[in-house]
């Protein structure tokens, strides 16, 4: 089970600051775009977000997409937000972890995993020694196996203490 205990649990992706990355030993993230940056599905652009993701770049941070979304659909985003990444990562396989870490240069115990699932942004990130950080998702997301993973999700974060209910 802890594995998929999250070191962090937020509401929203803007609390993660420089200083909050700064106290963790953080200085490069790895971040899953649907429900984390943007709503699942959406192709508006998220002004909040975006200024969010330009000043932890300014502030030395170093940003890489890992999403399980399609490739086309990542290269947009990749597109506004100006920083690599990929869709179709294949998470949680510790795999796609590994190349992730690997093109942000810094060792793992220096990079993040964030993202709004327990059973593959969580996971992925704690097999490949991440400090991983569980945010709220965006929207609810009708699909039914996420409706099933969010089920799960709240039993175990109960576990750990937390009351969460995406």
């Amino acid at each position: 089970m802890s594995l998929l205990r999250p070191d962090d649990v937020i509401d929203h992706i803007t609390q993660i600051t420089p200083e909050f990355l700064e106290v963790r030993g953080l200085r490069g993230l790895l971040l899953d775009l649907d429900n984390t940056l943007v709503p699942y599905g959406s192709y508006d652009e998220v002004h909040d977000m975006m200024r969010w993701a330009s000043e932890l770049r300014q502030a030395g941070i170093r940003l890489y997409l890992l999403s399980n979304a399609t490739g086309r659909r990542a290269a947009f985003w990749l597109d506004k937000l100006g920083f690599a990444g990929v869709g179709m990562a294949g998470k949680p396989s510790p795999r796609a972890y590994r190349r992730a870490v690997a093109e942000l240069q810094l060792p793992p115990t220096e990079v993040g995993m964030v993202g709004d699932q327990l059973f593959t942004d969580v996971l992925g990130g704690n097999l490949c020694g991440l400090h991983t950080v569980l945010v709220r998702p965006l929207i609810s997301n009708a699909l039914p196996h996420t409706r099933a993973a969010r089920t799960l999700e709240r039993a175990v974060l109960r576990r750990y203490g937390h009351d969460w209910n995406p």
